[in-house]
């Protein structure tokens, strides 16, 4: 069984669910999913809570479909997972224990409205970066899953970007918030794609497995490389004063990330991580009498 498995990841060809797999592949794949579902759920808080405060209606109903967008991404993964052999209901209760994690960029506050357009640009940037290569992972329900998700993220980027370039032709102290939120955004984005490759303790068995495609420095090189030319577009600086281009490389060079911030986010001391899950399991809470009466109409179905 081992042989085929190995074999089936020597081909490229998909791990489907009911395939033999190693335990440790299928806790992999258990842990990657879930962060990466609790992310999109607990994602929606920042942005959230503008559709009430957004300028226009029009402004507020792409927020609203975006936020729709992130629960759906989080059902779908959820789904994912439970090919695995888990319950949603199980992963739930993780998180709000604070026994699993999601990304540390969602600890961060959102107290302008040109953070709805620099979560787009930048975070859902990021993300693209590091997800549209997911779409070949050698777990089939995972990478499937990410088709769609990577199609409405990149609706996701769109949109921010538009966001930024109207208020970039705006008024003084409108291009002003945009600055200011790219100053706050840009290094918790460089976060977003995990410690380096000397410290990644699973990035290379991940690898090995063809689960992911690129390793972290790699991913992070790229969206910098990516994201240089769309800051000169909208006018607006990066801040990063060791930011240039090496001609050598045929990449840019860039100043060296706060890992002591990010472990002290990802441990739980970020900015926002208290009210991020606190409102989460009030959310999970509030809506156990929904579940209950799903549950029950549906065992009337089958009684019936």
């Amino acid at each position: 069984m081992h042989e085929h498995f190995d074999r089936t990841i020597e081909r490229d060809q998909r791990i489907e669910p009911r395939d033999w797999m190693p335990e440790g592949y299928r806790k992999t794949m258990v842990r990657q999913i879930a962060q990466h579902a609790h992310s999109e759920i607990i994602g929606m808080q920042p942005e959230g809570d503008w559709i009430t405060r957004a300028p226009s209606l029009r402004r507020k109903a792409i927020l609203l479909a975006k936020v729709q967008d992130e629960a759906g991404h989080g059902l779908y993964l959820y789904s994912a997972a439970e090919t695995l052999g888990s319950d949603r209901a199980d992963l739930t209760e993780l998180l709000i224990a604070g026994r699993q994690k999601y990304s540390s960029i969602f600890n961060y506050p959102t107290p302008s409205f040109a953070d709805v357009g620099v979560i787009g640009w930048l975070v859902d940037g990021a993300a693209i970066c590091n997800q549209v290569p997911l779409c070949r992972s050698s777990y089939g329900p995972y990478a499937r899953g990410m088709i769609r998700i990577c199609k409405e993220e990149s609706f996701h980027q769109r949109q921010g970007y538009e966001l930024l370039l109207t208020m970039m032709r705006g008024t003084a102290a409108q291009r002003e918030m945009v600055q200011d939120a790219t100053n706050r955004w840009w290094w918790p984005s460089l976060m977003m794609f995990g410690p380096p490759d000397a410290e990644s303790p699973n990035t290379a068995q991940s690898m090995a497995w063809k689960i992911k495609r690129h390793t972290n420095d790699e991913l992070r090189q790229r969206f910098v490389d990516m994201s240089v030319p769309q800051a000169e577009a909208l006018g607006v600086t990066l801040p990063d004063p060791e930011l240039r281009w090496n001609s050598a490389r045929g990449q840019h060079d860039f100043g060296p990330i706060d890992w002591d911030e990010f472990r002290a986010v990802l441990s739980g001391n970020g900015p926002c991580n208290a009210e991020r899950v606190a409102r989460r399991r009030t959310a999970h809470e509030d809506g156990s009498w929904v579940r209950e009466a799903a549950a029950a109409h549906a065992a009337k179905k089958v009684a019936a």
